[in-house]
């Protein structure tokens, strides 16, 4: 415990009153944010603040990745679906907060990523720090059917809607958390929870992200209205 006590200081440990789960705060503490952000940009991985990590895309604030994971409360061993890969710091968490005593890191996690050159750089920061996620490149608005349902999900770019696949893929008594939102003024951060089959939502905030792109979302069947 002590050690445990010891690992909580990080740049934002004192400005985030906000973020309450002691787990998730040693988490930040061990996961080291500059591994996954392109050398030049190193020096500035410990602002409270997006940096881009390329193809239009960014590696969140920290304060942004701290508050979803929270919303999703994961446990050790839990399954969880993450959409956008990107850097891989996120899935980093991730695989923290689901690791099992004696099993390696990530083996419950999932991520899809669309752009080919982020998932090669996410996949060899993430197996430089030891942790072996599963990794695949394409649609996120697809998920990963062959390997649902997961307890959780988490989706780092904003859609217009909630996707169906997703909300299918989603267990029973499981959490999802989601921007949605047509335009960056509409964006809204949403937990959404499955109880005997229902959607129950609990609105988060408003939040700025990059567009969630697939062109399943054209199809007015991938939508579930909330």
């Amino acid at each position: 415990m002590a050690e445990e006590e010891a690992a909580v200081d990080f740049p934002w440990a004192a400005s985030w009153p906000e973020i309450v789960d002691a787990r998730l705060r040693v988490v930040f503490a061990r996961v080291p944010r500059a591994r996954f952000v392109a050398e030049d940009l190193r020096p500035f991985a410990a602002q409270d603040a997006p940096l881009p990590i390329g193809e239009g895309q960014t590696i969140s604030q920290p304060f942004i990745v701290a508050w979803m994971t929270q919303a999703l409360a994961l446990q050790p061993g839990e399954k969880i679906l993450e959409i956008g890969t990107g850097s891989g710091y996120q899935t980093a968490i991730l695989c923290e907060l689901t690791r099992q005593a004696g099993a390696v890191p990530g083996q419950n996690v999932y991520s899809v990523e669309r752009f080919a050159g982020l998932a090669q750089a996410a996949e060899r920061a993430l197996t430089e720090l030891g942790y072996a996620p599963h990794l695949r490149l394409g649609d996120g608005a697809a998920g990963w059917p062959e390997e649902a349902p997961f307890a959780a999900i988490l989706v780092t770019a904003a859609a217009a809607y909630l996707p169906r696949p997703l909300w299918d893929q989603l267990a029973e008594g499981g959490r999802m958390i989601i921007p949605v939102g047509a335009t960056p003024e509409e964006q809204r951060l949403w937990l959404f929870q499955k109880q005997g089959g229902v959607l129950v939502k609990h609105h988060l905030g408003a939040v700025r992200f990059v567009p969630f792109i697939s062109p399943l979302l054209t199809n007015p069947a991938m939508r579930v209205e909330f």
